[in-house]
């Protein structure tokens, strides 16, 4: 009797987890599956359309593609995210593995500088950010954006990789000193390669931000022509009299498209950087 009594709640445990998790199933992929549905519908507004589209079109993505600067904004996109991708994984591997190995005066208030620094809004620096770029001459640049990414994803970046080069034991980096590799050699053949699933998280991380990000760009980018897709987008459903909601679907669904596929691709990454420890 135990036994079956024991059985039957554990039963019960199971299907109370799978409503759970079918429930959160169903609360994301709900909007999910109305924009992409949207996104084909042949009306501009989504006052009208339904979950299951009566009628398929593709002449909002034929739209995007020529009618439109959105080719361009999706260049200039990639073009931020992937600089910006490269330079944040550059400084702040340098940075976390500093922090990590070497015993410096200031080394502790350096990061306890850095996690006080993300208790406070990123709001709160955009007078200074703009007033800055102004008179370094690099606002509505590119590369004024990307400076302003990369540094400003220093922080939270070097606190997470540090911790992951601390799982890392330096009986490694020992053992490769004794074979006569220097500094530089011990970081960029042994380091890095076992710090392979936390690159990936922060390189995705910096990738992503400026997919979706609208603020900075908005503050810092004049031009249409150097409109990034969030702020290009934007302007579909803000300009005046604008009803073009499933066109902005449509630039929606083409933004997810290349995110999703990351993520199916570079998961076991993701979950290993974020979970795991790097000791072998």
């Amino acid at each position: 009797m135990k036994q079956s009594t024991q059985r039957r709640r554990i039963d019960w445990g199971l299907v109370a987890t799978y409503v759970v998790l079918w429930l959160m199933v169903l609360v994301v992929a709900y909007p999910l599956t109305w924009v992409v549905a949207g996104s084909f519908n042949p009306a501009y507004s989504l006052s009208g359309s339904t979950l299951i589209p009566r009628e398929v079109t593709l002449n909002h993505y034929i739209y995007l593609f020529t009618q439109t600067q959105y080719l361009n904004w999706y260049k200039n996109t990639l073009f931020i995210a992937v600089v910006n991708s490269l330079l944040s994984i550059v400084l702040t591997t340098m940075t976390a593995y500093s922090f990590s190995r070497y015993r410096f005066w200031g080394r502790k208030t350096s990061m306890m500088a850095f996690l006080i620094v993300q208790m406070f809004p990123g709001a709160m620096g955009i007078i200074a950010i703009f007033v800055l770029l102004s008179k370094m001459g690099l606002l509505n640049t590119h590369l004024g954006l990307i400076l302003v990414y990369a540094a400003g994803q220093i922080p939270f970046n070097t606190w997470l990789m540090k911790g992951y080069f601390d799982t890392i034991p330096k009986s490694i980096e020992e053992a490769a000193k004794i074979d006569g590799a220097s500094h530089f050699t011990i970081f960029v053949r042994i380091m890095l390669p076992l710090a392979l699933p936390i690159i990936s998280v922060v390189a995705l991380f910096n990738f992503f931000g400026p997919m979706f990000d609208y603020i900075l760009p908005r503050i810092i980018l004049r031009s249409p022509e150097k409109f990034t897709l969030a702020l290009g987008l934007y302007s579909y459903v803000t300009a005046q009299f604008a009803n073009n909601f499933t066109r902005f679907a449509a630039g929606a669904v083409l933004v997810a498209l290349p995110i999703a596929v990351a993520y199916l691709l570079l998961q076991k990454l993701l979950i290993a950087g974020l979970t795991q420890g790097a000791t072998k």
